[in-house]
């Protein structure tokens, strides 16, 4: 399918531009978003989420390859916003643009759907996007600031696991999101009860997510209830913006050292804090994936009795109604 799209825009090169141009945007606005809350270690200026890195492999998997030149030009504008361009530069645009087209890669290997409607796509983008391809940028950025004497020596291997981290957070809050995203339609039909359900879902999660991180108290776990819910009842549609919520707000509360990050040392926040997004947003992946897999099989089982019923009717008429009765009829 990225194939057949890539020849398609390189047979039309100003959309295929503009596309290039739109993804190098986004990514440059998703970036000064996460510099909102942005953290110095060591010298070096990281972010607890990274969204950039998020989007980037959502473009790759939905549009093809051949937009790499896009999170490029991205990194290129971020880094001139934040500093003098040199030589280095070169490396952190390697870094940034070589980590989700590896990530990318090792998805397509294994035959990722974007769908994640399997337990296996959920897994293979928790293990091969977020934690493996993501290795490329922490270690090229990082090494890049050593050898230019950006970072010192002792600094390496603390930058490199807030980077990693950042991005790695980047792929499991953003990239889900945006896979949901595309999947939503212009509801028909659907119950008011599901609308209801879903508007007092969003009014717990921001005011529950709210309560957790700014009080002193140790209650960042009461979100995960609503990440269940959310989950088991709306699948990724539902669960990957809780997800966000809960992230935004307690990036925000640790960043400041409020509510149960006070009296924190950087480090011990952002351990909390990232072991805080991982959790939720791995619960609610995969907890969703399970769900959509086990509706999906349901719904396949249910047209296989519906085809062997016309089958039966065809050979038999009248045979399946008294064998199998519906459910109106069943007592």
């Amino acid at each position: 399918m990225a194939d057949v799209v890539r020849t398609e825009e390189l047979r039309r090169p100003a959309p295929a531009a503009l596309t290039i141009l739109v993804l190098a945007g986004v990514y440059y606005g998703t970036a000064q978003i996460g510099l909102l809350e942005q953290v110095v270690i060591a010298g070096a200026r990281v972010t607890p989420l990274w969204p950039p890195t998020g989007i980037s492999l959502s473009c790759l998997l939905l549009l093809g390859l051949w937009t790499w030149p896009g999170i490029a030009l991205g990194t290129l504008l971020v880094v001139a916003s934040l500093s003098p361009l040199d030589v280095s530069v070169l490396g952190i645009m390697a870094g940034n643009t070589l980590a989700p087209v590896c990530a990318f890669l090792m998805l397509r290997r294994v035959g990722f759907r974007t769908g994640l409607d399997r337990l296996r796509d959920g897994v293979a983008l928790v293990a091969l996007g977020a934690f493996a391809g993501i290795l490329v940028s922490a270690t090229v950025g990082s090494g890049t600031l050593l050898l230019s004497g950006a970072l010192p020596p002792g600094g390496f291997w603390r930058t490199w696991a807030a980077w990693w981290v950042g991005d790695a957070m980047g792929i499991l809050v953003v990239t889900p999101l945006v896979l949901a995203c595309r999947k939503v339609r212009r509801p028909t039909g659907v119950p008011a009860y599901r609308w209801a359900e879903a508007a007092a879902l969003l009014v717990a999660s921001f005011a529950v997510s709210l309560v957790a991180v700014t009080s002193e108290l140790s209650l960042l776990f009461l979100v995960f209830p609503l990440i269940v819910w959310a989950a088991l009842r709306f699948q990724l549609a539902g669960a990957a913006p809780c997800v966000l919520l809960v992230s935004v707000l307690a990036i925000m509360a640790a960043t400041r050292r409020t509510g149960p990050f006070e009296g924190q040392s950087l480090l011990e926040a952002m351990v909390n804090l990232q072991a805080l997004n991982a959790s939720a947003a791995l619960t609610a992946l995969l907890l969703s994936a399970i769900v959509t897999e086990q509706n999906s099989i349901r719904r396949k089982i249910e047209q296989a009795c519906r085809e062997l019923a016309e089958v039966v009717d065809r050979l038999a008429p009248g045979e399946s109604r008294r064998r199998w009765p519906s459910e109106g009829e069943e007592s």
